[in-house]
């Protein structure tokens, strides 16, 4: 049985319990009229004895899913290397490769060997046995719990109690849980980032002028030895960063001030989503209209004034990205525009200031945390950014801060660092975790700095 018809019957099993749970307490106390003499409301009674139906059942799968994958290709893989010679680590990864390709279909019975062929259909056999196996214990488990939950049914148990006591827990693994990946997603690019700067020196990676990641497969070959100095990246980065918020913080910002302040309700109900709808489009798009609309433009309107414009530059893709950002700056901006409470700007009116002054010297710096968290939201989006910049700016890392002339990004690299066939341990491929952890320090300080402003410039208002 599929692990997820199994869930489904369970789940289902489940709230079946939660109307039979409910539909005994209530018969317990002699009907709905007798409901104040129990402990918890019916539901509660219900939702309890579903969870104890549920969870002991479902621990069993998420184990089993877990671990016996893990254990069955284990036992395989022993029986079918025990029949040779003693294998190395590399040797047995390789029999397991087969042993799995030809279970999946990958490869044909034809090409196998007997042995591997062997395999193969021991660990097809093993694993639908162990299918049956967990769920038949699942379904003897749940029955079991429900039954002794459901006789342990009376109107004096705190069943409101218990249940909050589990949904308690839930929550505060579902917290746990999202810690612990953070911290894992920290420490495994902070692992393969430390090992790149083992074969690359620090200062070399943030201080060198010359990017070009390429590793020769010969030592006789040009450019065999790499060159890793990431600052043409972080001069990318920022150069198409800056011509973007250019764009989206002044459009976003006077957008956001007009739909609050000045436009009335049809206009502000029609102009709302028409804006917001520019974060709908995907980024793909953006970037076919990058390379192909504007990039052009710039480099005819170049040829106009007497500027050299490169057909993928910075300045295109910058000002298309920040076309994109404008919704997450007029968003941010007109929720906490529109947060502002109405007896400030009376208060102020009151004392003789125009609407522009009210708005200038107390709607915006009430707003101004809100807002400027916005305007690092889309900063933050701006780094991220891949899509646009490939399409449009290039994924030369150029040393310059030209925005008329071809520049990458820092995630651009990223990318182009872990596509093909690489050593894993190669620089090249590590320099990718160099340039995430670049990249997660500057999001954490952009963060931090918008922390520091909300704090700053917080107030309560009654």
């Amino acid at each position: 049985m599929l692990t997820s018809t199994l869930l489904l019957i369970l789940i289902g099993c489940s709230v079946a319990m939660y109307f039979v749970g409910r539909s005994r307490s209530i018969a317990l106390v002699g009907g709905r009229s007798g409901i104040s003499k129990l402990n918890s409301l019916p539901g509660h009674y219900g939702l309890w004895v579903a969870a104890w139906c549920l969870l002991p059942a479902l621990a069993i799968v998420l184990a089993w899913n877990a671990l016996g994958h893990r254990l069955i290709v284990s036992a395989v893989v022993s029986q079918a290397s025990s029949v040779t010679a003693p294998m190395s680590p590399g040797q047995r990864s390789l029999l397991l490769s087969d042993i799995q390709n030809v279970e999946d279909g990958t490869v044909p019975l034809a090409l196998a060997s007997p042995s591997v062929k062997a395999a193969a259909f021991e660990l097809r056999r093993l694993e639908q046995l162990s299918h049956s196996a967990v769920a038949v214990l699942a379904l003897c488990v749940m029955l079991l719990a429900g039954g002794l939950t459901w006789h342990r049914l009376s109107p004096t148990v705190r069943a409101r109690h218990a249940v909050e006591k589990v949904f308690r827990v839930g929550l505060a693994a579902c917290s746990t849980l999202a810690i612990f990946i953070t911290i894992g997603i920290v420490a495994s690019v902070l692992f393969e980032a430390l090992r790149f700067f083992h074969l690359v020196p620090v200062t070399d990676f943030l201080f060198g002028t010359q990017w070009s990641p390429q590793m020769a497969i010969r030592a006789d070959q040009v450019g065999s030895s790499g060159a890793f100095g990431a600052v043409p990246l972080f001069l990318g980065t920022l150069v198409i960063s800056v011509v973007a918020m250019g764009v989206s913080i002044p459009i976003g910002l006077f957008a956001a001030i007009y739909l609050a302040e000045y436009a009335n309700r049809r206009v502000r109900a029609i102009a709302k989503p028409l804006l917001e709808l520019l974060a709908g489009i995907p980024t793909v798009v953006y970037g076919f209209f990058a390379a192909l609309t504007v990039g052009p433009l710039l480099v005819n309107f170049g040829r106009v004034i007497g500027v050299a414009v490169a057909p993928e530059s910075g300045l295109a893709a910058g000002l298309v990205m920040g076309v994109m950002i404008i919704p997450f700056v007029s968003s941010l901006a007109d929720d906490m525009i529109t947060a502002v409470p109405k007896a400030l700007r009376d208060g102020s009116l009151a004392l003789g200031a125009t609407r522009s002054e009210t708005i200038r010297k107390v709607v915006l710096r009430a707003a101004l945390p809100g807002i400027a968290g916005g305007v690092l939201l889309a900063v933050s989006r701006a780094i991220g950014e891949t899509m646009i910049v490939v399409m449009a700016a290039g994924l030369t890392g150029t040393m310059t801060a030209n925005p008329f002339r071809s520049v990458t990004t820092v995630t651009v690299q990223i990318v182009q660092l872990l596509v093909g066939d690489s050593e894993f341990d190669s620089p090249k491929t590590l320099a990718a975790f160099a340039l995430g952890l670049v990249l997660f320090a500057a999001t954490l300080a952009l963060n931090f700095i918008a922390l520091v402003i909300v704090r700053k410039y917080r107030e309560q208002y009654q």
